[in-house]
């Protein structure tokens, strides 16, 4: 069959009469309508999401485009402390900004000249620079660490070289603007092995977490080229700043505490020394001193390790007869004695558990002495004697109540606890010993919150060096006092307070003296355990002097000590002038009006 022209257009034609000729064109036309308003609708969203709502996302994301995850980090907090005079604050530990170098080994195509050019500008030694060199080798890395803290003079040296794929930021770096303030008490912040900061000893290293902050994150979806995928998964977190740390340190006590021992030691050409002072009635520390010392700001210029162990909070010692006033004060609580009770001094006395007899310092005899007499003239038989008066249970249970052999809970790190362990044997050599201070070990902190348990009228409280956490978020954690328990009575508190008066103004104590108060205290010439075992060495003692004053309303607690002076062996002629010294600053600094005729 054949078809025609006409016949084969019939289907066309057929097709057609569906609808009008610009029906069709119509719907198309309104199609795309709105397709493009739906489009553009879709763009003006997204524009409203990047620009607003995810701002701060891309905002970070467009500083770092070289790294797939950026970790971003916040300002570590300050530390301050106290200008009594004038009511400020005074930063000790800061922030200030230094370069951090990094690079993407991508876009690095001299390994060796870059890490010999970093090397000579950051002074690195061959063996480093060589580590450097194979680390930028690496074409697949994206990101490599390579200093942090770099000074702005170096940091010039290298924006002028203009090394490929090296890249700084600035970021904040620790510094420690009142040299010579106590780097035990505000430790350091160091770099771990993967150069990331953290706090080491003293505040430092106890509040890392809290003066460090919570570290935000920047992730996202990059292509095999490093660009971003804009429909990929992507989240941002901005990092919250440290909290700031106020301590209870007074920086003109502070410093002038610190000098002063340190001109003591080198006097008496000592190992070294440490002194605690506390404000009996709250706890609060207003002066923390060691030496030797260390500078925060040049932490790794030590001899060793062991010198950022804080000593008046680290170093245990036998406390010597300091120690005594604490037995008095035990013996006189339970009623076993009283100031004026009487007891005769042969010189020695025999202890079961020891074949030898246990003799005064120098063999001295006094004869028949009240307990006011003991304490005035140091005499170890007289201690004893109280002691075997309320029996060795109660002493013992006198001595942990003092806070003895556990720590204090001062917040600082590497505190030591002291050791009393002999005490629990049960025999008794060990109390009879520990009466006048040997055979056990505490540390200047744990012995100055003992008497500070004494001039707070028989309160034991926690010693605390921290006044305040100042968070970001506005919360303030304000550090209360903290009773820990009555100890003594308030008028044994009393009784022995005016005992240590009379120490200091009718026995070895005289140099501890400011005239015009009453300044109660004891000195202790303690022995020094030879490392061998097996006795003391007669050829070292440590010094100290524990007190407090004015006596009838006690504004400073402070303890003393001076280790191994090479020219005076007593106490009396080392640590208690230094605490005369330092009282009579404190009282004219306080300005409390003297309490009798000079």
């Amino acid at each position: 069959m054949r078809h025609s022209v006409a016949d084969a257009r019939k289907p066309f034609r057929r097709w057609k009469t569906l609808g009008s000729p610009s029906g069709g064109s119509d719907i198309r036309i309104r199609i795309l309508y709105a397709g493009a308003v739906f489009f553009a609708l879709c763009i003006m969203a997204k524009l409203v999401f990047v620009q607003l709502i995810d701002h701060a996302f891309y905002e970070a994301l467009a500083s770092g485009q070289h790294q797939l995850f950026q970790e971003l980090i916040p300002e570590r907090g300050d530390i301050f402390v106290h200008d009594t005079k004038d009511g400020t604050l005074v930063a000790v530990a800061t922030n200030e900004l230094k370069a951090f170098l990094y690079a993407d080994p991508r876009q690095v195509k001299d390994s060796q000249m870059i890490a010999k050019t970093l090397g000579q500008i950051l002074e690195w030694d061959e063996e480093k620079t060589m580590e450097l060199a194979g680390r930028l080798s690496n074409e697949k890395d994206p990101y490599e660490p390579i200093a942090r803290e770099v000074n702005e003079n170096r940091l010039q040296q290298v924006i002028a070289a203009g090394l490929e794929g090296i890249g700084y930021v600035r970021e904040p770096a620790r510094i420690y603007p009142e040299s010579g303030l106590g780097g035990h008490v505000f430790g350091f912040v160091g770099f771990d092995h993967e150069g990331y900061r953290s706090g080491k000893y003293g505040i430092e290293g106890y509040f890392d977490k809290d003066l460090t902050g919570i570290p935000g994150f920047l992730r996202s979806e990059r292509d095999l080229a490093g660009r971003l995928i804009a429909i990929g998964e992507r989240s941002y977190e901005p990092a919250v700043d440290g909290a700031d740390i106020i301590l209870t340190l007074d920086r003109t006590v502070q410093f002038t505490v610190c000098s002063k021992l340190v001109e003591t030691v080198r006097k008496h050409d000592a190992d070294g020394g440490s002194i605690v002072i506390l404000e009996p009635s709250t706890g609060r520390i207003l002066a923390m001193c060691g030496v030797p010392d260390f500078d925060s700001n040049q932490y790794n210029k030590v001899p060793d390790i062991t010198a950022y162990n804080n000593p008046a909070i680290f170093d245990s010692y036998e406390p010597g007869s300091i120690f005594k006033s604490m037995t008095m004060a035990a013996a006189i609580d339970t009623g076993s004695v009283n100031p004026m009770t009487l007891f005769e001094d042969t010189g020695s006395v025999l202890v079961d558990g020891w074949p030898k007899p246990i003799a005064n310092a120098e063999n001295k005899k006094y004869g028949v002495v009240t307990m006011t007499d003991v304490l005035d003239n140091s005499i170890n038989t007289g201690v004893i004697f109280a002691m075997r008066q309320m029996g060795m249970d109660p002493f013992v249970s006198a001595v942990k109540d003092f806070g003895f052999g556990k720590k204090t809970g001062v917040e600082m790190e590497t505190e030591a606890a002291g050791n009393i362990s002999s005490l629990d044997i049960g025999e008794e050599i060990y109390a009879a010993t520990a009466s006048f201070g040997q055979g056990i070990t505490v540390t200047p902190l744990q012995m100055a919150a003992a008497y500070a348990a004494i001039a707070n009228g028989g309160v034991l409280l926690e010693p605390h060096i921290v006044d305040e956490i100042r968070y970001t978020d506005g919360r303030v954690d304000k550090k209360a006092v903290k009773e820990v328990r009555r100890v003594i009575q308030e008028k044994t508190a009393r009784l022995v307070g005016a005992m240590l008066v009379s120490v200091v103004e009718n026995g070895h104590g005289k140099r501890a003296g400011v005239p015009g108060y009453y300044i109660g205290g004891k000195t202790g010439t303690a022995q020094v355990p030879k490392k061998d075992g097996g006795g003391y060495d007669s050829d070292i003692t440590i010094g100290s002097f524990a007190g407090f004053g004015p006596i009838n309303d006690p504004r400073f607690v402070m303890v003393v000590r001076i280790d191994n002076p090479k020219d005076i062996r007593w106490a009396e002629s080392t640590a208690a002038p230094l605490f005369g010294e330092i009282a009579d600053f404190l009282l004219r600094y306080y300005e409390i009006p003297p309490e009798r005729p000079l």
